[in-house]
């Protein structure tokens, strides 16, 4: 095994290990909003699957979105998406990128997965290219 993929699963290791921060109530007073929504089900998605957005600033303001209820930093290049709807069952797909229409975006990695405490919600991770924790802005995606 190569150095360099040694050093890639110490990395994966110290992040798998770390906690997540505890997850914010930013959802109090959105038990009606997802009646409208169509939750995914053991079977599958239902024919009225849903795909919702979030396009989060780097201080971790909502900039523009669908389907979500609110976003947050709650750290050095840790935020908080929460959405209508449960999304455990949901494909993420988040990427960096600016906010506006032009521009170029500062380079960076990030990371997404389920917000543990918050069935509604997502946990995101940005860096930059030196692998050291970063704000971004980010685009995210959930397909459920």
């Amino acid at each position: 095994m190569s150095e360099a993929n040694d050093a890639a699963k110490a990395i994966e290791a110290e992040y798998a290990a770390a906690e997540q921060p505890p997850a914010l109530d930013t959802d109090a007073g959105t038990e009606d909003v997802g009646l409208m929504a169509v939750p995914a089900t053991l079977a599958g998605l239902p024919a009225t699957a849903q795909g919702h957005f979030a396009v989060v600033n780097a201080n971790g303001t909502l900039a523009r979105g669908f389907g979500v209820v609110s976003s947050a930093r709650l750290a050095l290049g840790q935020y908080q998406v929460v959405f209508i709807q449960s999304v455990v069952r949901s494909a993420y797909t988040a990427t960096i990128g600016l906010t506006g229409s032009v521009g170029a975006s500062p380079p960076g990695e990030i990371a997404v997965v389920g917000r543990a405490g918050n069935a509604n919600g997502v946990f995101v991770q940005t860096w930059n290219s030196a692998g050291a924790p970063a704000d971004r802005a980010f685009h995210l995606h959930i397909s459920s």
